[in-house]
């Protein structure tokens, strides 16, 4: 007889934290949201890798390429650049975070002079940077010949098919700097210069980052970035269970400082071979996670296997169908309950702490709260993240609003079969995942400062002001239907206009 789950399986809005004392030190300022990436002594030693939030971005295509895990490092996070690619692909972009200099900014728009006015007014349109390099080739790291700025252009006196090299600022009345310019004297021309870009050229006059007056007071303000012995940021890279044996050692030469098996399903002797392969050739010096399980036996297995973290969630991904199409999975909530549990049993008889991390069923900001008192030490977060400015899918504009493109790793799109690999044939028999849009929400710095707000804020409101503290002190109570109704705004008639914002 199969065996039953006797609880249904619940999810994050089920639940609410019932409040507890609010001390006078209970305030959000207060309060640490660092929390370990790898497993540890607790009590006897330091984790390897902590995080200052407690938050990653997921292994996806339309989610973690360079440019958001530079964004994310900044505020105290790793993401986990996507697997579904070249290795040498994957291997340019993790070298790219190692070798990001604070301060100094890839050229996200380039053009080159033969480009038209309608070219600019299209890329300012499609990623929102006013600043276009032009360069011979069109591309980042071509040789540099002018630069076009919303000063150079006015729209309603100019022909779009007008050419760029008519209207640029030329290359010979721009400033420039070389490449052993540190920033703060790229800051020290930017003032006495007044100007609001600096480009960095190399010896043969190719363009290399910029430089903005705009970044400064930011990079002042990163007091919460996450940094390797080398003051580089740290960045994660998502492996499979097919090449691993020459996609990890690329990974590891590009600078990776953490490795995640990338999977729909983590309880399978292909993940326990991939982490022993591991071991084998570099000990415990290479850090790797594994899953995604949904039960104790998932957990027990993974930890025991060697993992250094171990994500829980099957199904829950707002653009994930693996339940639909497969009957399999479990509501995160009870998945993470139980995966918690196993976690400390594991701790008590061992010694050993294995952060879990939450990956999937993330709606509202206050379900990180939740997922983080039921015992997440992180989470793993993939339309959040695909939202902002610095995923790498580009805004478009849907029926009046805009919108970023965001899709699954089990859809047609991605066509990564190796996250549901089974042993058998190397190809997607069936989609798990679907194409779709996400509601663009601007950039990745304003939003996470505000989500992690509200974590904060509830922590005080439950009388904690640590995650260790939360996951101890708090108390969670089931909500009916009836109550989830209640929790909104209800028997009023909302005001519209000005009035009512």
């Amino acid at each position: 007889m199969a065996h039953y789950m006797q609880e249904p399986s619940r999810t994050f809005s089920e639940y609410l934290l019932i409040p507890g004392y609010t001390s006078e030190e209970c305030i959000p300022d207060n309060v640490s949201l660092r929390t370990p990436l790898t497993k540890y002594r607790k009590g006897k030693e330091e984790p390897a890798i902590s995080m200052n939030i407690p938050l990653t971005s997921a292994i996806m295509q339309s989610v973690s390429n360079d440019t958001l895990a530079i964004a994310l490092a900044k505020e105290g996070g790793i993401s986990f650049i996507f697997g579904s690619q070249s290795i040498e692909s994957q291997a340019a972009m993790v070298a790219r975070v190692k070798g990001h200099k604070a301060g100094f900014v890839a050229s996200a728009s380039n053009l080159m002079p033969e480009d038209t006015l309608a070219d600019v007014l299209a890329l300012k349109e499609a990623n929102g940077f006013s600043t276009v390099a032009i360069t011979h080739d069109g591309t980042p790291n071509g040789k540099l010949l002018g630069i076009v700025t919303g000063r150079d252009y006015r729209v309603s006196r100019m022909d779009p098919s007008q050419k760029v090299a008519s209207f640029m600022t030329p290359i010979e009345k721009m400033v420039v700097a070389p490449a052993e310019t540190t920033l703060k004297e790229a800051n020290d021309i930017i003032w006495e210069h007044k100007l609001n870009s600096l480009p960095i050229v190399d010896k043969d006059g190719n363009m290399m980052y910029f430089v903005f007056r705009k970044d400064y007071s930011s990079h002042k303000a990163n007091p919460r970035e996450l940094l390797d012995s080398k003051k580089r940021y740290l960045v994660g890279a998502g492996i499979n269970t097919r090449d691993y044996a020459t996609r990890i050692p690329a990974l590891l030469e590009a600078g990776a400082d953490v490795l995640c098996i990338d999977s729909s399903e983590g309880y399978t002797c292909w993940q326990e071979k991939t982490i022993a392969w591991v071991r084998e050739n570099y000990g415990d010096t290479v850090k790797i996670g594994a899953g995604n399980v949904v039960d104790r036996d998932g957990f027990l297995f993974l930890a025991k296997a060697g993992a250094d973290f171990v994500k829980v969630g099957i199904g829950g991904g707002s653009i994930c169908i693996t339940r639909e199409t497969k009957g399999i999975g479990r509501g995160q909530a009870s998945a993470l309950i139980e995966v918690a549990a196993a976690r400390d049993e594991y701790f008590k008889e061992t010694g050993i702490y294995v952060p879990i991390c939450s990956d999937g069923g993330i709606v509202h900001d206050y379900h990180m709260t939740l997922a983080l008192a039921m015992g997440a030490d992180f989470l793993m977060l993939g339309r959040y993240f695909a939202r902002f400015d610095e995923s790498p899918t580009p805004k478009v504009l849907v029926n009046g609003s805009y919108m970023k493109e965001y899709w699954g790793e089990g859809s047609n799109r991605a066509r990564n079969w190796q996250r549901y690999d089974l042993g058998g044939s190397t190809k997607l028999s069936f989609e798990e995942g679907v194409d779709s849009y996400v509601t663009y929400a601007g950039a990745l710095r304003d939003n996470v400062e505000a989500s992690l707000y509200k974590v904060k804020s509830t922590m005080c409101n439950c009388g904690v002001i640590n995650i260790p503290d939360l996951q101890r002190e708090a108390k969670l109570t089931l909500v009916s239907s009836t109550s989830i109704v209640e929790g909104g705004y209800h028997d009023v008639q909302l005001r519209s206009g000005p009035s009512a914002k």
